[in-house]
């Protein structure tokens, strides 16, 4: 979701293309272009409007991802503006060391999970002792709304962002202590090819389809399988249609999209066999270069890519 301000159009919008949950509830849109960190009480108003709209529907909740280019007008400009934001205090970083912050959020979530399918997404996890202590601070939380006698479900399913090449690497680590994986592809695309796609001078080497985020995104969700747990995909490349049957068969179940890409994507995976896609996968993960996977993509493809797009025009 990009804004709280229109949450109820968005959420609509999802309901009225087919979506079947939301995917990433971004809960620092909360935070900016204000005076004053929003309390438990009015973050749990929001996410309550959310949940109880959804009626069922999983809500995946991120915990805040400040930092880099979103910044908390109520805190120290100085902590989020140092010379490379982008490497410095943000996401889960920020939570661990701003703990009162954090314990609130902490709190509304589990409070909202008590009337709804909601689901808590750590973002930035780059090693397992981040992951061991936002749950040492989500199971604090938990034991204070207990002590309170306050409503809350304690057993919401924890999920974890990969966005960073670390959290690649030691993904059956990470596997062991979570009960889904996110890949978050916007950051994990520019963290790994080492690029700012706003920067026009490198911004052309921002490619889904290099082959070292292929492989990437196939290692964490063949581990995922392994272990058992769930595997779901956010960011522009789980929208983009040309992408669709690598992704479908890289193994990816779950894919978090802008509202308006969700029927074009959901044509396409139902016009497409599961199989094919996965020798397909089999085929380009050789290869070299995006644009050799990219033109292969559209040759094999190209009627299912047509296909999907009709939608769009409508």
């Amino acid at each position: 979701m990009e804004s709280v301000a229109d949450y109820k159009e968005i959420v609509d919008e999802i309901k009225a293309k087919g979506g079947e949950g939301i995917g990433l509830y971004r809960t620092e849109f909360l935070f900016l272009n204000r005076t004053s960190v929003p309390d438990e009480e009015e973050q749990l108003r929001q996410y309550l409007s959310v949940v109880k709209t959804m009626k069922g529907l999983p809500v995946t909740i991120r915990t805040l991802d400040l930092g880099a280019d979103k910044n908390c007008s109520a805190q120290p400009r100085e902590e989020h503006a140092p010379p490379n934001p982008a490497l410095g205090l943000r996401a889960i970083r920020y939570c661990l060391k701003k703990p009162d912050i954090f314990l609130s959020q902490l709190r509304a979530i589990l409070r909202a999970a008590a009337f709804g399918n909601v689901r808590i997404l750590f973002p930035m996890i780059t090693g397992c002792a981040e992951l061991a202590e936002a749950r040492r601070s989500l199971k604090e939380a938990a034991e204070s709304l207990a002590a309170e006698g306050v409503e809350h479900n304690p057993d919401i399913e924890i999920g974890v962002m990969i966005e960073v090449p670390s959290a690649v690497i030691i993904a059956d680590q990470l596997a062991e202590m979570c009960d889904f994986f996110s890949i978050g592809t916007n950051d994990l695309i520019q963290y790994t090819l080492a690029i700012d796609r706003s920067n026009r001078n490198v911004a052309y080497l921002y490619d889904p389809l290099n082959p070292a985020i292929i492989r990437m995104v196939k290692h964490v969700a063949n581990v995922a399988h392994r272990k058992k747990i769930g595997i779901a995909m956010c960011g522009e490349m789980a929208g983009e249609p040309i992408h669709v049957p690598i992704l479908l068969g890289l193994g990816i179940t779950e894919w978090s999209m802008n509202p308006h890409a969700i029927p074009v994507v959901k044509r396409m995976v139902r016009g497409l066999s599961t199989i094919d896609a996965q020798k397909f996968v089999k085929e380009i993960i050789d290869l070299t270069s995006a644009e050799e996977i990219n033109r292969l993509a559209r040759e094999r493809f190209s009627v299912h890519i047509n296909s999907g797009l009709v939608i769009k025009q409508e």
